[in-house]
């Protein structure tokens, strides 16, 4: 994978930047010793302990010089690409502009007209905002309107669902890996099958439930709802008076090639919870929207104007950046883009299917895609992968994450603890950088099929060493 890196050009009269580029060659160092040493021996582990020095568009690039294609964008936070110019530009001319950022006792033009815009682009009705830093935040936002609301105590979310890790939205998290050792959480916080109608209406008749919160397409596998169940499910909560959370932080703003993933169900939720792609690639901001109806009858008196607020929230950098993002979709046509390049992509993986008996199935919307992954037939290959679930039942799909990005300078990454490789290239992927990804998982898949090659070995010295590691501490 090739592309010309980026100049870099950045002087400050303090140095940190002169000092952080001087420094590069420390970060895994300096995360080890003050952020998380753990996260590092992973990305050894899987040989991603590269020194990335910048990013421009749809690539990284580490200290040689060498170009990497980034399908993951930080689990779709830079859907702009990567260091998008006009919204640097806009972020420029912002701080020029020496705007009051009192974001306290201060309402400026730029949340507004965030806001604004918005609500321009859901559902008619849904013209209430509210600004967070992140998506964690947003899901906890509606969590306390949604109880203050309805004067219910009782919160529905799915199973094998995702919404963030902080204490509120992990009480709804349908993954009980990520709760271990947190507890106890948030109590009236329960779980339905994704898909369950059924289940669900007999949670919802007691009619204490304040909301059922929603992703429209499950993010973890990239699992897509049943034909009907999200309009039934919206019936429901309209007959029972729980109020319908849709969680879009990550498949909202063109990433399933719709504005948002409601859309193509043409739903009306009540909440909206948006996030990741508002950033621009740039700053954290986030968003809970909602009716000026459930605004006011949760926090919207006189009285309790001040109860629920967010210190950073609106402040003008992350509110220019919004703004920024929403443009450039909108100029760039980068919704009906996401459209198309995702065509190609789908395209080329229901090909590379018909030859490669490892892809089981591919799924998802726009682009948002998982690939999920099984062991060929052959014997050998059918043993590795016994060895390789064994030791993680998230290791698997490094088969193929690790030499995409060892070999062709592809990056990628494992949905967690299953099968699934999970794509969230850029909205501005170009058709020959989806091509080239394409003829790179050809190769990686020719060269794992059937067990043999060096890939598995790879894989299946981890899994070893895993295994290994795992009896030493027992036997302690």
């Amino acid at each position: 994978m090739s592309a010309e890196s980026p100049l870099i050009d950045a002087v400050d009269s303090l140095g940190v930047v002169e000092d952080a580029i001087a420094r590069s060659g420390e970060t895994l160092e300096l995360a080890a010793r003050h952020l998380d040493p753990s996260l590092v021996d992973v990305l050894r582990i899987l040989g991603f302990d590269k020194e990335y020095t910048s990013a421009q568009g749809s690539y990284l690039y580490d200290a040689a010089g060498r170009a990497y294609l980034d399908f993951h964008t930080g689990e779709g936070f830079a859907s702009l690409g990567h260091n998008h110019p006009d919204v640097r530009e806009v972020l420029r001319a912002t701080l020029a502009a020496n705007l009051v950022d009192g974001v306290q006792l201060h309402y400026s033009a730029l949340a507004g007209m965030l806001a604004e815009g918005l609500s321009q682009r859901l559902p008619p009705g849904l013209d209430a905002v509210f600004f967070a830093s992140t998506g964690a935040e947003a899901v906890d936002s509606a969590m306390k309107f949604a109880r203050a609301a309805t004067r219910r105590p009782r919160l529905i979310s799915c199973d094998d669902s995702f919404h963030g890790v902080t204490l509120g939205p992990l009480s709804l998290v349908g993954d009980d890996f990520f709760k271990e050792g947190f507890g106890p959480l948030l109590a009236g916080c329960e779980r339905v099958p994704f898909g369950d109608l059924e289940r669900l209406e007999a949670e919802l008749r007691a009619k204490d439930v304040a909301a059922f919160i929603v992703e429209p397409i499950q993010g973890r596998m990239v699992t897509l709802p049943p034909e009907g169940y999200l309009q039934a499910a919206q019936a429901l909560c309209r007959r029972y008076g729980t109020l319908l959370v849709i969680d879009e932080v990550q498949t909202g703003l063109g990433r399933t090639g719709s504005w948002f993933a409601l859309d193509h169900w043409g739903l009306e939720p009540d909440l909206v919870l948006v996030g990741k792609a508002l950033s621009g690639g740039y700053m954290p901001v986030a968003a809970m929207v909602t009716s000026r109806e459930i605004y006011t009858r949760a926090v919207g008196t006189l009285e309790r104007c001040y109860v629920h607020q967010s210190t950073f929230g609106r402040n003008r950098l992350s509110m220019a950046a919004g703004l920024a993002t929403l443009r450039i979709i909108e100029r760039d046509r980068l919704v009906e883009h996401a459209g198309y390049i995702s065509t190609v992509l789908r395209d080329g993986l229901a090909e590379l299917q018909q030859r490669f008996e490892m892809i089981k199935e591919v799924r998802g919307s726009g682009l948002m895609i998982g690939i999920e992954l099984c062991a060929p037939k052959s014997r050998i290959a059918r043993l590795n992968w016994r060895l390789i679930h064994m030791a993680s039942e998230g290791l698997f799909p490094q088969l193929i994450v690790i030499p995409l990005h060892r070999d062709h300078g592809v990056i990628t990454m494992a949905a967690g603890k299953n099968d699934v490789i999970k794509l969230l290239p850029p909205l501005t992927l170009s058709e020959s950088e989806a091509r080239s990804f394409l003829v790179a998982l050809d190769a990686v898949l020719a060269d794992c099929h059937g067990g043999g090659g060096k890939n598995w070995a790879v894989v299946r010295d981890i899994a070893t060493a895993t295994l290994g590691r795992r009896g030493a501490h027992t036997s302690r």
